[in-house]
C-alpha cells in the first residue's frame, strides 16, 4: 500500500501563538485562520504541501471530549523535509530567535540518509527538519 499523509492534528493551548510560529518561523501558510477567528470553523491549519496540512486544535476540541481527552503524549515528533537552502534559512531563523536546536546530525528517514535538526514550537511539540543530499 502507498498513501499520502493528509494531515496531523496538534492540540493547541494557544492557537494564535502556534499559527504565528508556524507562519513566521517555519514559513508554512495559514489556512482558514480568519474563518477560525470569526467562529465559522472550529480550527485553523498550516499548509505543509499540496497534500498535507497541520491542524491546530484549540483546547475546546480536546479537553473534556471523551473521544479526545489526550493526544499530546502520543506524538514524539514530526519531520518536515526541505531543500538544503530552505533548511539553512530555517536554521538561521531559529538561531535569530534563540530557539534551541539539536543538530545538524546525519539521520535516517523516509528517503535514506539525510541531515536534520530538532527544535520545539512554543507549546513544546518537537519538530525535526531535514534535507537529503548535498
Amino acid at each position: 500500500m502507498q498513501a499520502v499523509l493528509d494531515h496531523i492534528v496538534l492540540n493547541a493551548e494557544d492557537v494564535e501563538t502556534l499559527v504565528a510560529f508556524y507562519a513566521t518561523v517555519v514559513e508554512l501558510a495559514p489556512e482558514r485562520l480568519e474563518e477560525f477567528r470569526a467562529g465559522k470553523v472550529p480550527f485553523p491549519s498550516v499548509r505543509v504541501n499540496a497534500d498535507t496540512v497541520i491542524d491546530l486544535a484549540p483546547r475546546s476540541m480536546w479537553v473534556g471530549n471523551r473521544l479526545r481527552t489526550t493526544g499530546r503524549p502520543n506524538l514524539n515528533h514530526f519531520c518536515l523535509t526541505l531543500g538544503k537552502a530552505e533548511w539553512e534559512s530555517l536554521r538561521a531563523r531559529l538561531a535569530a530567535r534563540q530557539i534551541v536546536v539539536d543538530g545538524p546530525h546525519p539521520r535516517w528517514g523516509a528517503h535514506g540518509g539525510g541531515t536534520s535538526m530538532y527544535f520545539h514550537d512554543p507549546e513544546g511539540n518537537e519538530i525535526e527538519a531535514r534535507y537529503y543530499g548535498d
